[in-house]
């Protein structure tokens, strides 16, 4: 059998055995039914032999009796069943003689199929709770060993190393020497060294956490334990805390090896978060791993590496010194960290000659590593949907277009003069974006129905943002109000419900201006307004508490309206101002559906980059 085909589990040969056991019962039964023995004892035995009311009789040297009667006063049964105590077979051998009865004598060897039968009942049932038990603590379900813990052992073929990890490399750094703990920990321990705790890897989702750990488990070759965070907490209490001190066993007892908890939030939170209180189940298997991780045993070789995307809601004692000793950054990867994660995915992926993968890092910036592979799949799907022999550019832009914008909806059903608004309302967005001097290059704009909108125009950075100023975020805002606008001019100044999610997201990001960032008023000055409130039954971040005076907030409202009306006003001049301009990207629009940001510089004549 191939090493990688799973062996039939034992479970199947219990099951036939059941299934045997159960036609032997069936069968037992059923010759039972055709005999239909009259139980008698020895007493009456004899009386019936006193009698000369016996026809045959057939004894077994381990005491059964069985035979026929010649008449029977309480019935019609004539045949008749007994047991007998070896010692008593001679007085019955004389009485029978007395009669001139020959009885027929059976060995105990040719009585063992009615040995088997007698006893099926019991077997069945003892062998269907057997089974049943079993069955109850195999695979997923482990009904009766609540305490287990539910942690996977990586095996030797599913680890990964450093080669197989890319984009991070200031992680992978500061992980390398977590490796060398685990290869060579007396070089540490001779100096007095401490071999760390634990390593808290915090980051968005997507960038690579998981693979991070995994690598260093390949890397220092060692066992790898791999468990979720939510896999501790049961609905029964003291389940999670024993599964702890079951998980840290099977550590110590591999050690040195690395013990993996994901999405370790779940299981981590703040304590007194909860309505149980003190009590509380989640809080018991915390407080579990806090003693298992800074106990009394130290050098234990059993390092914890856990993950998270929230480590705002973790518990600051888990966080302490001692506990998760080192705290590793894994960020969204720049231009370089991208290219590298598209090099280490495109290994198995036949590429054409005009696949230029810089080209396609540059594109995709705030991508993840998640978001890449992805990516690169989507576009291998759509080659093999066409029947290529390699992955074309066109594949490439046409999976970064689905990703970025959802799939085309071209089934949907469009009517003439909604597809008109629709070419409309993007062309303010397109114009703006091309004509604005601080707004993000204009990438592609389409009136193709994609995911939940009727169009859409994407605008992509060409370097990585970590910061913005001012200009750039009020020129988003124009670029938001811009749709409106065009269709204020274009559209004999009749108003559509397609500007709702613009206008739900210019208020959110002038409010966040004014409020956070001390953007858009001078009145106000360098304050920051309202701050997460947390509530102690309900969890964190439920809403904003309002730390300032009601003539504030009235204040705070004037500033937001008056900076999104100067922005609305500021679009709707340059808009006016290329009104024909306006007009001509959207009857292009209306014609062609989508337009790439190259095109719309050509239809405006402006020099593009090529």
């Amino acid at each position: 059998m191939p090493e990688n085909v799973p062996k039939p589990p034992p479970s199947s040969f219990r099951t036939m055995l059941l299934l045997l056991l159960l036609l032997l019962l069936t069968y037992s039964i059923y010759t039972s039914s055709i005999h239909s023995y009259l139980n008698i004892s020895y007493g009456q035995l004899t009386e019936e032999i006193a009698k000369d009311n016996l026809e045959s009789i057939n004894i077994s040297d381990y005491g059964q009796i069985t035979g026929r009667l010649k008449t029977n006063a309480t019935g019609t049964n004539l045949n008749f069943e007994s047991y007998i105590v070896p010692g008593l077979i001679e007085k019955l051998n004389e009485a029978l003689e007395e009669k001139n009865v020959k009885p027929n004598y059976i060995k105990q060897g040719s009585g063992f199929g009615q040995v088997i039968l007698a006893w099926a009942p019991i077997l069945l049932i003892v062998g269907f709770f057997w089974f049943f038990i079993r069955q109850m603590n195999s695979g997923g379900n482990k009904a009766l060993s609540f305490g287990k813990s539910k942690a996977k052992l990586v095996r030797d073929k599913e680890k990964k190393t450093f080669e197989d990890v890319a984009g991070i490399d200031e992680a992978k750094e500061e992980l390398m020497e977590i490796v060398e703990f685990l290869k060579e920990p007396q070089k540490f321990q001779r100096l007095g060294g401490k071999i760390p705790e634990g390593v808290l890897l915090l980051g968005p989702p997507g960038t690579g956490k998981t693979l991070l750990a995994q690598a260093v488990a390949g890397e220092a070759n060692v066992p790898f334990f791999s468990i979720s965070g939510s896999e501790f907490v049961e609905m029964f209490v003291g389940v999670g805390a024993a599964r702890v001190r079951d998980l840290f066993e099977q550590g110590e007892k591999n050690a040195p090896c690395i013990i993996f908890i994901d999405e370790i939030d779940a299981v981590g939170r703040h304590r007194g978060a909860g309505l149980g209180g003190g009590h509380d189940e989640r809080e018991q298997t915390l407080n579990q791993l806090l003693v298992e991780m800074d106990g009394f045993d130290g050098n234990r070789g059993v390092i914890i590496i856990a993950a998270t995307n929230r480590p705002d809601v973790l518990d600051s004692a888990l966080l302490r010194p001692g506990r998760f000793d080192r705290r590793v950054v894994v960020n969204r990867p720049d231009l370089k960290g991208r290219l590298g994660i598209l090099q280490v995915h495109v290994k198995k992926v036949p590429l054409d000659s005009d696949v230029d993968l810089s080209v396609i890092a540059r594109g995709t910036s705030g991508f993840v590593g998640a978001d890449l592979a992805n990516l690169i799949n989507e576009a291998a799907l759509n080659a093999a949907r066409f029947n290529q022999k390699a992955v074309r550019m066109l594949d490439f832009e046409f999976a970064k277009d689905k990703v970025l914008m959802g799939t085309e909806r071209r089934s949907m059903a469009v009517s003439n003069e909604e597809k008109r608004i629709t070419s409309i309302h993007e062309a303010g967005h397109a114009l703006l974006s091309v004509k604005l001097p601080n707004a993000e290059p204009l990438h592609k704009v389409t009136v193709m129905p994609r995911g939940m909108a009727m169009g859409l125009t994407l605008q992509l950075p060409i370097d990585d943002k970590h910061n913005y100023s001012e200009p750039y975020l009020k020129d988003q805002l124009a670029i938001l109000y811009g749709g409106r606008i065009a269709e204020e001019l274009l559209n004999k100044g009749v108003k559509t419900t397609g500007a709702s999610n613009d206008f739900e997201r210019a208020t959110e990001l002038a409010r966040r201006m004014i409020c956070e960032w001390g953007m858009g008023s001078s009145d106000l000055g360098p304050l920051t307004f309202g701050k997460p409130e947390e509530h102690t039954f309900l969890g964190r971040d439920i809403g904003r508490k309002q730390d300032y005076s009601e003539e504030t907030a009235q204040r705070v409202d004037i500033e937001v309206k008056r900076l999104t009306n100067n922005e609305y006003n500021r679009a709707k001049d340059l808009l006016t101002e290329n009104k024909v301009l306006l007009e001509k990207i959207s009857n292009e629009l209306f014609e062609r559906e989508t337009l790439t940001g190259e095109e719309v510089k050509k239809l405006l004549e402006i020099p593009t980059s090529s």
